[in-house]
């Protein structure tokens, strides 16, 4: 066993964090409290939008987002395959079927040209994902949807903080509906947790429902008039998405240091950026200069050309060396359980040749300078 790990990516909790949490627990709530709006109202100002609905993780968020969009069967769902697999199997919870598009051969992004191609008279949705934190081309996205009477939904499960023509994505200017995710890999963490922020009121009142085994007890929306003070309602068929209040106050610290993580994420990446050159069978990463990636993941290809190895002689070796390096990601459509479904290989090529090339280096706000050299030192000595 190497005696050093560095992990591709980690949270970080502090004494204030673990404060925040032990006040939950001493205090009246642990379930849903008042932390869970004071959460949800900060997340939207830190983001910019109208509404925020705090769920119990990045999956629930994302079917959450379809159930609000109205998503179907028999309904098409356009999204990249160059994602994990929550951002297609949303769809399917729903009834409705995922057609991938093809991705940016630079960014890796969902590609504009390849959506207009992929739509029908069947299509309802887009949901492009900011893959590693770089925004997708939303304005042309956003135009599109407009343009064929579809709702866009952002996956946005990497791109806290990230900007998009000097605003903040999760602001909804160019979308319906924006999700993201408080894994203990993601820019903050809640240990599990996510987020949907919109700037529609009746897409926010359908969430808030969804979460909640579709019951209100709010007396101004009851269906059945009544003055039983123990009255509530059950409108629809959701489910117990709820994030509890210990979530909501790890939440809330979290966001409190959220710039400071994001400024140490860019830090490395830049490091990076300047040192990766020297490295002639590195590809490092694009990015485009109307927006600002939160680095959530630092992407490079293998040119096994050039090096004379493969992407999996890398990968293993770097894992030899306690350097935890990731695969982000296996093309959805590739898993079984979607072969089956009847998707096969050669879908999206530009996606499936990236993917066989692809390694994420360890970047998170805990990395020390000594790790960041260790990385690079070993990366050095492969070539």
């Amino acid at each position: 066993m190497p005696k050093k790990y560095i992990p591709y990516g980690k949270q970080w909790i502090d004494d204030e964090d673990i404060k925040a949490v032990v006040e939950v627990l001493k205090s009246d709530y642990l379930t849903t409290g008042p932390k869970i709006e004071e959460f949800e109202e900060k997340f939207a100002a830190y983001v910019g939008a109208k509404y925020a609905v705090a769920v119990s993780n990045g999956t629930a968020a994302l079917h959450a987002a379809c159930f609000a969009a109205g998503i179907g069967p028999g309904d098409e769902v356009i999204t990249t395959p160059l994602t994990f697999a929550a951002s297609a199997n949303c769809v399917l919870y729903q009834g409705g079927k995922p057609v991938f598009a093809d991705i940016d051969p630079e960014t890796y992004n969902i590609s504009v040209e390849e959506i207009k191609k992929k739509i029908t008279n069947k299509t309802a949705a887009v949901i492009p994902v900011h893959f590693t934190g770089q925004p997708c081309d939303m304005e042309e996205i956003y135009e599109i949807a407009r343009e064929n009477n579809l709702i866009v939904i952002e996956d946005a499960a990497h791109a806290l903080g990230a900007t998009y023509k000097g605003e903040k994505i999760g602001n909804c200017r160019f979308s319906d509906m924006t999700v993201f995710s408080f894994h203990p890999v993601k820019h903050i963490t809640t240990g599990e947790g996510g987020m949907i922020t919109t700037n529609n009121k009746e897409l926010y009142d359908k969430l808030k429902l969804f979460r909640t085994h579709g019951i209100t007890k709010e007396p101004d929306k009851y269906l059945l008039k009544t003055d039983e003070p123990w009255y509530h309602e059950q409108q629809m068929l959701g489910y117990n998405y709820r994030m509890t209040d210990i979530q909501a106050a790890l939440g809330i610290r979290q966001l409190k240091k959220a710039d400071g993580f994001l400024k140490r994420r860019r830090e490395i990446a830049e490091i990076y950026n300047q040192e990766l050159p020297r490295i002639e069978w590195i590809k490092l990463p694009f990015q485009k200069d109307d927006r600002e990636s939160s680095w959530h993941l630092y992407v490079i290809q293998v040119d096994e050309e050039k090096l004379g190895k493969s992407r999996k002689d890398v990968f293993n070796y770097l894992r030899s060396k306690g350097i935890g390096v990731q695969v982000h990601y296996i093309p959805v459509y590739w898993h079984p359980y979607y072969q089956e479904l009847g998707y096969g290989k050669g879908l999206c090529k530009v996606a499936e040749s990236i993917y066989k090339l692809i390694i994420s280096l360890p970047i998170y706000p805990a990395m020390n300078s000594e790790d960041i050299i260790y990385i690079l030192d070993e990366l050095y000595y492969i070539s």
